[in-house]
Formats: structure tokens, sequence, C-alpha cells
């Protein structure tokens, strides 16, 4: 008879927070997964007021609330001074003016988006430009993505240990791909990977370790597969990741919270992107990024198999070289998440027979992408 993973009951918020807390103690970083209308923005919140309640903030968050400390001006009346309105008065800005965190928000835009911007400290306001226009307006995606970058730069400062956030113990991210195109999610998942990795093999100023933890929480599937893969296995030269998975939800939409921890295949996500995929293939809508999410799931298969090297999945089969370098060089591109890529024909083509190749030989049952409509073959 197989063990099911025990399902832990909290009846308040209060208590599944507290346990969120106890886990991100013990570990690097809590990977949450959760549908939309369970409650996780509220549980990201609460485990930040159990600090604050005591005295002493220790949570640098990212969720609604953060996005709404940025309110947009579209100059109704001269239709010209276009901005956003930062809200100084909240700690999240505490360190902002003197780190001067303009070069390190560039940094992490330029890999997502075509604009750039200046920050005015005397009125606390945003503008954005692009090579055409000055004072432009962006768009609810790209204003989103703006205030990720920030929020990301600060994380940096953070990890670095400067003393306008000495105060910070805990990085809590509820849903950074929220208001993303679900395709372009997994640039945002694999730069989040990198700072979480980072923020966990922290070390003090003698060389001990010191960690900033970590929790995630998002109702994204292909995100959280990535964040799980990226996470998940070894890096050469660097400190494993203390990784904890769960999956919340709440039975029969009840005012009850359940908790079960996931192992180290997260509820399936792995057939959810497979299935993604699959409908790209039939809707010809291949972007490059694509690679990436199809070696996230050749690792996982090689991980469940027990092996450290993706490589054995693709052994012997006819293409194996060519699929052994298409998966080296086209899974490690910074895609942008406004202005994906479309692949060529030929990379279409060969990402086609990789796909099926890899799901024939591992007899993936995928689910009909539309009731009553099985998937259709790539042309092989």
């Amino acid at each position: 008879m197989t063990n099911r993973p025990k399902v832990s009951s909290y009846r308040t918020l209060g208590t599944l927070a507290k346990r969120i807390r106890d886990d991100a103690q013990s570990k690097h970083c809590v990977l949450l997964f959760a549908y939309n209308r369970t409650g996780k923005t509220r549980l990201s919140m609460e485990f930040k007021d159990k600090a604050k309640r005591k005295g002493a903030a220790d949570t640098l968050y990212f969720n609604a609330f953060t996005e709404d400390l940025f309110v947009w001006n579209n100059d109704l009346d001269g239709d010209a001074d276009r901005h956003l309105t930062i809200n100084k008065d909240s700690s999240f800005f505490s360190g902002m003016k003197e780190l001067a965190l303009e070069p390190d928000i560039a940094g992490y835009l330029s890999r997502y988006a075509g604009f750039d911007f200046d920050i005015d400290y005397d009125g606390w306001t945003v503008v954005f430009r692009n090579s055409d226009a000055q004072r432009i307006k962006i768009s609810r995606g790209e204003e989103n993505i703006f205030i990720w970058c920030v929020f990301m730069a600060i994380c940096e400062r953070v990890i670095d240990g400067h003393q306008s956030y000495n105060w910070v113990r805990y990085l809590y991210i509820d849903d950074p791909v929220s208001s993303l195109d679900d395709n372009n999610a997994i640039a945002v998942a694999c730069d989040l990977a990198a700072l979480v990795r980072k923020a966990a093999g922290r070390r003090d100023a003698n060389g001990r370790p010191d960690p900033v933890k970590s929790v995630v929480s998002s109702h994204h599937t292909l995100f959280f597969n990535v964040m799980c893969n990226e996470l998940g296995r070894s890096r050469e030269g660097q400190d494993k990741v203390e990784l904890k998975r769960l999956f919340l939800h709440r039975p029969g939409g009840g005012n009850e919270y359940a908790l079960q921890a996931t192992g180290d295949t997260p509820y399936l996500q792995h057939v959810a992107v497979l299935v993604e995929l699959q409908k790209c293939i039939n809707e010809d809508r291949l972007y490059t990024y694509h690679f990436n999410a199809l070696r996230s799931i050749v690792e996982k298969i090689a991980s469940f198999l027990g092996h450290g090297d993706l490589w054995v999945c693709l052994k012997d089969l006819e293409e194996e070289a060519l699929y052994n370098r298409a998966l080296n060089l086209l899974s490690h591109g910074k895609y942008s998440v406004n202005d994906p890529v479309e692949m060529g024909d030929d990379n279409k083509e060969l990402f086609r027979r990789m796909f099926n190749d890899i799901v024939k030989r591992f007899e993936f049952a995928l689910p009909e992408l539309v009731p009553g409509t099985a998937p259709q073959k790539a042309t092989p």
C-alpha cells in the first residue's frame, strides 16, 4: 500500500503562518503552491505581522500590497506629466535614496523590457522613456515588472548586508508573475531562484553562515516547477539549498487550511508543463524560452530515475547528440517577459521532434487539452 503524504489542517491563518515560519527557520526556502482565492496574500501579511506584533519587523515582502506602494498619475489635465508616485513612507524604501539603486534596477529591467526610467527623489516619482519619446505611458504588465525589478535590486542590498536593511531576516514573495503572460514566467523564475540561492549562501563578516530565508508562494504551475528544479539541484561550488515544498488548499472552499508536503515531485507540475508545451506545438506558438521549460522536465525525469545527469534521458535516441547540444545551448538565454522571441522554423522543427521523442520514450499520458479533443501529434 502506498503511503500518502501527511495532510496537516489549520483552523486559523495565524496558526498556518506560524507553521510556515517554523519551516522557514529550519530551511533556506519554502516553496508554497496554492490556487487563487486560497489566501496566499493574506498569509504573506500574517507571516510579516507575526514579527511586527512582537515589536521587530523581520520580513521584506513582495505581494499585491507592494504593487500598491506605486500609484500611477496619468496627468488628466495636461496629458504630459505621466509618472509613478512612490509611497516613500514605507519601510520598503528605507534605503533606496542613499543606495542609488538605479543601475541594479536597470540591470534587471533590461532583461525583461525595452524602456528606461528616471527616479526623482525630491518628489519621489518615476518617469519612463524610450528611444522615441519621454514620459511615456507604460502598460500594466510593464509597470509591474518595473516594481519587481525594484524589489530584486533591494533584495541584492539585503543580501549584501547593508545597514538600511539589516533588519530583514526573511524574504516573502507572493505571485511575482500574477500579471504577466503565463508563458513568460520562466525568466522571472530563473532570476528569482538565483537570488534565493545567493540569499541562502550568505555569510557574515567572519565567514559564518548568515542566510536570509525565503518563502515563495504561487498559483502558477510553470513558475513553481521551474523554481523547484532550479533550487532542488546542487550547483558546483555552491552550498545546497535546503528546500521545503508545500501544497496549500482549502477543502471544499471552507474556513480550514490544509497543508501537504509534496516531496521532490510537486503536484505533477511536470505534466502541466508538458500539456502547455503540447498546446504551443499544436498552435505553432513556440518561443525560445520553451527550450528551458523542456530542459526542466528532462531534469525532473533524471532526478526521478535517480540520476544526477539529465543527459541519461536522451541516451540512444536517434538524434541524441543534436538534442544534447540544443538543450545545452538553447536553454540558457535571457528571455524578454514582455517581448518573447519566436523560434525560427528550424528550431521549431527540432523542438517538435525532441518533445515527441521524450514523451514517447517515457510514455507520458497527457490529459486532453480541450474536453473531447485528444492532443495532436507534432510532425515527425
